[in-house]
């Protein structure tokens, strides 16, 4: 009896043990991984970040020259900003967590193949199989460096092929932008103007377009603009329903400086528009420079 006793003893301590080891290899994966304040806010939410650039001629520091910061150098730190809250975001998971993804679209897709390669090398999907020191390293030098790449190809090419933002929001955004059991956040890039000559419809008052001169034809260039845009009912047509499980945040919003009701009719125009889509929480910003929309930026990805 004693010597059954005494086996069960040392089954048990084994066991203790061993389950003491994968512990302890457990949290060195985990310290390994993080390498910021314990005190950091964290959350275990699996994130699904995307990108819809517009590389439109508002990107061309020709003919929307900036003295302060080009524009399209603004959107570069944008991006940076967000892969920064992303990297922050993932240093802060357990390893076996881990099932994130980040990636960067346009629409169309721009004709440069060397465009379109660095957007495939933009695209990362990571979990707990592919988790590690080095990929993570290796995607914030990569979204440090490449986007910056992309505007210099753009503007070098000078073909100007604009941005359908409406009909990627019409065909693509469910499929590209939203996973199930994902926190699903698009960042969009704009100056908050939408318009694309293979998409231009107008249905009643609602347009699948906005620009300078369609705000001067509504006569929203006028200090009664907001209730023009009521009484009349103008706006954007809706693109597609129930976006109730995406985060959009629009960055560089650049209104025409001639019209000082300008920036106020944009944003009414796509706070209505996402209003329509169910849009589950959204923020539009103004082109602002990179060091104060940096906190503006991580905080909303990062919040809890």
């Amino acid at each position: 009896m004693k010597h059954l006793k005494m086996q069960a003893t040392l089954l048990i301590v084994f066991f203790t043990i061993l389950s003491c080891v994968n512990d302890k290899k457990e949290k060195i994966e985990d310290v390994q991984l993080t390498s910021i304040k314990s005190d950091t806010k964290t959350t275990n939410d699996n994130l699904n970040i995307s990108f819809l650039l517009d590389l439109s001629d508002r990107i061309s520091p020709e003919v929307y020259a900036n003295e302060t910061m080009e524009f399209y150098k603004r959107d570069v730190a944008y991006i940076k900003s967000v892969s920064e809250a992303f990297d922050t975001h993932l240093r802060t998971k357990r390893v076996r967590q881990m099932n994130d993804h980040i990636q960067v679209f346009f629409d169309p897709e721009p004709q440069n193949s060397n465009i379109n390669k660095i957007s495939k090398d933009l695209k990362y999907f990571i979990d707990r199989k592919t988790a590690s020191l080095e990929l993570l390293d290796e995607i914030k030098n990569t979204y440090s460096n490449k986007p910056e790449l992309i505007y210099q190809l753009a503007i070098e090419d000078n073909k100007y092929i604009g941005s359908d933002t409406w009909k990627f929001f019409k065909n693509k955004v469910k499929d590209y932008c939203v996973d199930e059991n994902y926190r699903n956040i698009l960042v969009i890039l704009t100056d908050g103007y939408i318009y694309h000559k293979d998409t231009k419809r107008k249905e009643a008052n609602k347009t699948t377009y906005l620009t300078a001169n369609s705000i001067k034809e509504f006569r929203l260039n006028r200090q009664d603009w907001e209730n023009r845009i009521v009484e009349m009912e103008y706006g954007f047509i809706p693109a597609t329903k129930d976006l109730s499980n995406l985060e959009i945040l629009v960055l560089g919003v650049n209104p025409d400086k001639n019209n000082s009701y300008e920036q106020e009719v944009i944003v009414k125009y796509w706070s209505d528009w996402f209003e329509t889509m169910n849009v589950k929480r959204y923020v539009i910003k103004s082109a602002g420079l990179p060091s104060n929309m940096d906190k503006i930026i991580k905080d909303f990805i990062l919040i809890n």
